[in-house]
């Protein structure tokens, strides 16, 4: 049955729950951007302790990284996505699917930034915790599914 536990993850059925959560990392992603492009242009938003919105546009990668270097990062995000959708494919569970699904959205939301923005190559950043790098809806989906990926890989995973 398909809604039993005891039912194992069928590769198409999972490529379409990694589809969905990408789907929705990706668009919650863009959205905000296009919201904190649009009203952060004109200054920063302190919301509470030292978390604000803030405009900035990294040309790096996680952290800051590798500054001014997209002609690297994006044929590195493009293999990246390509491995991401073997690994949904082959996910053990539907779990499993949806953890990539949140790496791979993110991954597709920081791409589309440095390919359709016309900031060159940058990615737009505006969560702003001042303790930590300035970050996105993207880079959040990414840090989480990593997390949840070496938890789920720490598990003993149970066919969904």
């Amino acid at each position: 049955m398909i809604g039993c536990p005891e039912a194992p993850a069928r590769p198409a059925r999972r490529l379409l729950v990694a589809v969905a959560v990408v789907a929705a990392v990706v668009i919650a992603d863009q959205l905000t951007k296009w919201w904190a492009v649009t009203r952060l242009s004109r200054g920063p938003i302190h919301l509470i302790g030292t978390l604000d919105f803030e405009l900035t546009r990294n040309t790096g990668a996680s952290f800051s990284l590798f500054q001014g270097q997209a002609s690297v990062l994006i044929p590195v995000a493009v293999i990246l996505v390509g491995v991401l959708l073997v690994m949904a494919w082959r996910a053990p569970t539907y779990g499993r699917a949806a953890i990539l699904g949140l790496i791979l959205g993110g991954a597709l939301g920081n791409l589309a930034d440095r390919l359709f923005r016309d900031d060159h190559g940058a990615v737009v950043d505006f969560v702003a915790l001042h303790f930590w790098p300035t970050f996105n809806v993207a880079d959040a989906s990414i840090v989480v599914g990593c997390i949840l990926l070496l938890v789920s890989l720490v598990r003993r995973p149970r066919p969904s």
